[in-house]
């Protein structure tokens, strides 16, 4: 009887499941990446994420991002309050955020979509806010106006929402976004 293997397995399961999460969001066929230049990216972000977080101490209040807000809203035909919602559930607010998987900034943009959306400083509250409102327009095009599936898609990626695989976080990533959105409506 041979070594026990299947440790192993899983490992290298995890790995191509990461890999196919990142390359996700390629804007077209994707160069695939290995695992180590995955960690390398989460990494020189994390980097960057903690340099910004010392210039500008990170959390940022809607008072001081409203004009942004506003001005995407009306270019992207998005609400203003999902927007705040959005950067409510996805970085608390906090433009130098960076989560375990390598997104980034205010609306945690992954480092392949902020690219495809031509967002150079993910970092940069103007320039995240302008990418992740004009993704999740996109999204909500795609997705002929269904906010929910739009929300679905930005958090898991679209391939997984048109495959019919929502994995149970994103759809309570929606939940807590509409509660949200719901709640901001209402107070107007």
């Amino acid at each position: 009887m041979g070594p026990d293997l299947t440790s192993v397995s899983r490992i290298l399961s995890r790995i191509d499941e990461i890999n196919r999460q990142f390359n996700n969001f390629q804007p077209t066929a994707p160069v695939q990446s290995k695992f180590v230049d995955v960690l390398n990216d989460v990494t020189k972000a994390r980097k960057k994420s903690q340099a910004h977080q010392a210039q500008t101490g990170g959390k940022t209040s809607y008072s001081e991002l409203k004009n942004i807000i506003d001005s995407c809203a009306e270019k992207y035909n998005i609400d203003n309050e999902l927007i705040r919602a959005m950067i409510q559930v996805e970085s608390g607010w906090n433009s130098g955020a960076v989560s375990n998987k390598g997104a980034q900034g205010l609306m945690q943009l992954m480092p392949r979509t902020a690219a495809m959306l031509g967002v150079n400083d993910p970092f940069d509250p103007e320039q995240n806010i302008e990418g992740g409102v004009r993704y999740i327009s996109d999204l909500t095009d795609k997705y002929r106006g269904d906010i929910e599936k739009a929300l679905a898609a930005y958090n898991a990626g679209p391939t997984r929402v048109d495959s019919g695989d929502i994995p149970e976080v994103s759809k309570r990533y929606v939940k807590n976004i509409m509660a949200i959105y719901r709640k901001l409506r209402e107070v107007g």
